[in-house]
């Protein structure tokens, strides 16, 4: 059927929008603030703040890692006759986890785009900005955190045009129809997230909105952000977005119905990715309600809901019509630029947490898993039965991803990470990342220095005058491994800084991650504090004394570049002129306590992260002395 005869209608008491923005920007408080306004909880409900960051990973590190959709049922000034459906998309706002974010824009019809009233624009602005133009979807532009004491609204207005025109002109050869003129004639709004308010008319710098509600961003969204178009003769359309579970109905896939209606009990055609139809029955319907999801009878287009009874159903994958089956295109993401090796436990002190999961079969059964809900990552076997390659967008995603399995009290071994290349005309090309850092000037010269050793070029610099300076750099993605606990110790804390790829380049040359070399046990034991003690002029320590240690187990950092064998269970001769106790253990400096992320940073070539529900160890990948020695003369003869 050609594009001119198709019949289109809309669904005017609807709207599907993505709030996108950069880390903690205040996507996920601005939507706390809607579902207050339009009364969406219950009245005796109890409402946390940052209510849709459920899980508890998102709320210890404050971020959004998995989209999500709530709704919000408006019934104000802008709204038609009827109470409008809103269903908000909150997307994460960390390039790691940019699967999610495109997965997001292909639910929705509009974007907000939420900018730092201060910080302004930063890479993954960019990012996901790009993706909601080279969707065609409207954007609007909100400003928000206009009550900071360093806003600088204008400017931030300026740069948010300049970078919507910049990344328009970008696209205009990929997709040669999109309107510039509509790019450009964007809708600005000024909020505050945090008291509820927003304003079509600017405050001054440092105020807040003249307005006591949100009112102003409903009737924008409203007015900008179209009603969802469908065919009223078409067939069934739903393209599965995301995927969830309940204990009750086990999976549910989240689905953004595009024509026709799905109804409870209804058969209906799964068009799976490998391209065959298979007929299946939907046992339950439900729709979004604020947070809760509630049983419907039937969903029409432009909905978004969630299905049960397709057990192995993934995203990207359509439901359509039995008689006349039309599936949607797949929904396609960039290819991941990180991987590490994750396996089994393979240190001496495996399998002592009571109950914890230790074998390969237990390990790969939750890869596959993570797969399903995943988009962006992929799992390839390697040499041993026991580990696999595990390829993501960024470090923070694989080490979340750690960070789960441990928790659900999996034991593993995860090796340093590495990047992901390619052969390009013969010759090896890595991925580089688009790196914008902001900090005082007075770390000017230390960030320069450190970006210049791992291979990164300065492309622009920008003073605004604050005492902040701001820079930009295109590094190599493995740069930036190991990177951000430097550039925190080197800024004293004060940076900030944030990475979006940017494409392939030739092989850099190698890079130099750590100067310092490791303190390694030379045999199984427990850490005395008289070893310790002498032992501490050489370096710092990741252990505390009474913990166990076995040979080939890194415990320290050595203050010079080469590895040292240490023995750091050495306990003090007992003579019969005083008591043991009488050593005066003051003196000892406290040890560093690593997180999963520093392990992982901290970890050189050879050398692993042993990770268990109870504690996180860094060794050796060969324990013994011995062979590493060997093996060491091997490498440097090859």
């Amino acid at each position: 059927m050609s594009e001119t005869t198709v019949k289109t209608a809309s669904r005017n008491d609807l709207r599907n929008v993505a709030i996108v923005a950069h880390v903690d920007h205040g996507k996920t408080t601005l939507v706390d603030a809607m579902l207050r306004q339009t009364h969406s909880f219950a009245e005796h409900g109890e409402v946390a703040e940052r209510v849709m960051d459920s899980g508890d990973l998102e709320r210890e590190k404050g971020i959004t890692i998995l989209a999500k959709n709530t709704t919000v049922a408006y019934n104000g000034p802008s709204s038609p006759d009827t109470v409008m459906t809103i269903n908000v998309i909150d997307t994460p706002g960390h390039a790691d986890f940019g699967g999610e974010v495109e997965r997001g824009l292909s639910m929705v019809d509009g974007v907000v785009l939420l900018v730092d009233a201060s910080e302004g624009p930063l890479p993954q602005t960019r990012f996901v900005l790009r993706k909601a133009l080279a969707a065609k979807l409207p954007v609007i532009l909100l400003v928000n955190k206009t009550d900071r004491p360093d806003a600088r609204i204008d400017e931030v207005v300026a740069e948010s045009m300049d970078l919507l025109l910049g990344l328009a002109s970008d696209l205009a050869d990929e997709v040669p129809d999109l309107d510039l003129d509509a790019v450009l004639n964007v809708p600005v709004v000024y909020a505050s997230g945090k008291l509820g308010r927003a304003s079509l008319t600017q405050p001054d710098n440092g105020a807040a909105p003249d307005n006591e509600d949100l009112e102003p961003l409903f009737k924008t969204i409203v007015d900008h952000i179209p009603a969802p178009t469908y065919n009223p003769d078409g067939v069934l359309q739903a393209h599965v977005t995301n995927l969830d579970a309940s204990p009750f109905l086990g999976r549910l896939a989240l689905l953004r119905i595009f024509n026709g209606t799905l109804r409870k009990g209804q058969v209906v055609a799964w068009a799976r990715h490998d391209g065959t139809l298979k007929n299946v029955k939907i046992t339950e319907l439900l729709a979004t309600k604020a947070l809760e999801r509630v049983p419907a009878e039937s969903a029409g287009p432009g909905e978004i809901v969630a299905v049960a009874g397709i057990e192995d159903i993934t995203i990207g994958e359509t439901l359509t019509d039995v008689d006349n089956p039309q599936p949607l295109p797949l929904i396609k993401v960039d290819d991941p630029a990180i991987s590490m090796t994750i396996g089994i436990n393979t240190s001496p002190l495996a399998g002592r947490v009571k109950g914890a999961k230790v074998t390969a079969r237990q390990v790969k059964d939750r890869l596959d898993k993570e797969l399903v809900g995943n988009v962006s990552l992929k799992v390839l076997p390697t040499e041993r039965p026991d580990a696999w390659e595990v390829q993501g967008r960024g470090e923070l995603a694989l080490a979340i991803l750690v960070e789960q399995m441990r928790r659900e009290g999996f034991e593993l071994t995860v090796g340093k990470p590495q990047v992901v290349t390619r052969q390009v005309d013969g010759k090896t090309h890595e991925p580089m990342e688009h790196m914008t850092i902001d900090v005082p000037e007075e770390y000017l010269g230390a960030v320069t220095q450190l970006m210049a050793a791992r291979k990164g070029r300065m492309t622009n610099m920008a003073n605004h005058g604050t005492g902040w300076c701001r820079m930009e750099f295109i590094v190599p993605a493995r740069g930036l491994i190991g990177f951000r606990t430097r550039f925190l110790t080197d800024t004293r804390g004060a940076g900030i800084a944030s990475s979006i790829a940017e494409g392939y380049e030739p092989w850099a040359g190698p890079i130099e991650y750590r100067t310092n070399g490791s303190m390694v046990a030379d045999r199984a034991g427990v850490v005395t504090p008289f070893a310790m003690i002498n032992l501490q002029e050489r370096g710092s320590f990741f252990v505390q004394p009474t913990s166990e240690v076995y040979e080939g187990m890194i415990v320290g950092e050595n203050s010079r570049a080469d590895d040292m064998d240490v023995n750091i269970t050495k306990e003090k001769k007992l003579t019969n002129m005083r008591a043991a106790s009488s050593d005066t253990f003051e003196n000892l400096t406290p040890p560093r306590v690593l997180t999963l992320e520093e392990s992982l940073e901290f970890a050189r070539e050879d050398e692993c992260v042993e990770v268990t529900p109870e504690s996180i160890r860094i060794r050796k990948v060969i324990l013994n002395a011995s062979d590493r020695a060997k093996a060491f003369r091997a490498r440097a003869k090859a």
